[in-house]
């Protein structure tokens, strides 16, 4: 299964502000920041409790009609949007990935910092695609964690955009 991260950070690497804002991440409107071809890969979306707590009352509910897996050791159930599909998980890495082969799903997106810094340790991401947007904050939430041994990355492309923004995609090499 492929599995794959697609997130925008300040340029000094965090995802949001300590308080879990993020609106410092900043688009011109109508900008293609490659997100939309992006999600048509992706088959399933497995974040953690915060990111879906930060999404859960977005306008309109950004992963359509895909599986959700939504990861938690403290929820016992959850309340989805009309229409969205997810299911709430407590597992490592690999046995999300196992139940997802199982259903025979390809190309999962793997979001939110804890989930991404998790699947990173278990070794479980091939492809990063990070937006660095020009603005420093200064301190926030890490897009990356401690890790056990260094991960290596090779560049596939980087692209620049109107706003300042560089999105850099690199292919995670195998330990």
């Amino acid at each position: 299964m492929r599995t794959s991260v697609f997130v925008g950070v300040s340029l000094d690497g965090f995802l949001a502000r300590k308080d879990d804002r993020y609106d410092f991440l900043t688009l011109n409107p109508g900008e293609d920041n490659g997100y939309d071809g992006f999600m048509r890969t992706v088959d399933c979306v497995v974040l953690g409790r915060r990111t879906y707590e930060i999404v859960l009352p977005f306008h309109e509910w950004p992963y359509g009609k895909r599986l959700v897996i939504v990861l938690s050791k403290s929820l016992k159930q959850i309340r989805p949007p009309e229409g969205a599909v997810c299911e709430l998980m407590n597992a490592p890495p690999g046995k999300v990935i196992e139940e997802l082969e199982k259903r025979g799903m390809k190309h999962a997106y793997i979001d939110g910092g804890e989930t991404i810094q998790a699947f990173l340790r278990a070794g479980l991401v091939q492809e990063l695609a990070i937006g660095r947007f020009p603005v420093l904050i200064g301190e926030g939430i890490p897009l990356f964690g401690p890790l056990s041994r260094d991960v290596r990355l090779e560049l596939i492309r980087s692209s620049a955009f109107p706003t300042g923004t560089v999105r850099s995609e690199y292919r995670v090499l195998p330990s």
